[in-house]
């Protein structure tokens, strides 16, 4: 009777961490890029498809590297969900799964998130006190926003 109780509590033990891991993994966003990371992006953004060599190429002048390192980096860039890869006759081809613009907002939602508790206002108004965004680009970005929001009205209305 006692292994039986110790079985079932295990098995609930276990289910629960399961269950718990993988709506913990569900939702949770993909990990930051290494440095390392962020180069072989900014070699794959531009092109539709490369493969490891074709990486190893391009950063040959700015972070010499051996072909193992470059196929482990795009690896981890898939587990990361950054990268999705096919198999063209024995070599694995790599194409981008986001546009770096995406990334970039995840990354700023992270930062707000984070370090003021989700107020893109705070941050706004922090850029504007580091001289990062002056009036004008203040007003282009309020232009922006207006033209952005008729054009969903206009949507709404038509719907």
């Amino acid at each position: 009777m006692l292994g039986r109780l110790r079985n079932a509590r295990q098995a609930m033990l276990v289910s629960a961490t399961l269950c718990s891991a993988t709506m913990f993994t569900a939702t949770k966003p993909p990990k930051r890029l290494s440095e390392l990371e962020h180069l072989v992006m900014d070699v794959l953004w531009p092109r539709a498809e490369s493969t490891a060599e074709d990486v190893r190429e391009a950063l040959a002048t700015r972070h010499p590297m051996k072909d193992s390192t470059s196929r482990t980096i795009l690896k981890r860039l898939e587990e990361k969900g950054y990268v999705k890869r096919h198999v063209e006759g024995r070599t694995n081809v790599y194409r981008v799964s986001e546009p770096p613009r995406h990334v970039a907002v995840r990354t700023v939602q992270q930062i707000v998130d984070r370090l003021l508790g989700g107020s893109v206002e705070q941050l706004i108004v922090g850029m504007v006190d580091r001289d990062l965004l002056d009036e004008r680009e203040l007003r282009r970005l309020a232009e922006k926003l207006a033209r952005r929001k008729n054009r969903t009205r206009r949507r709404q209305d038509g719907d």
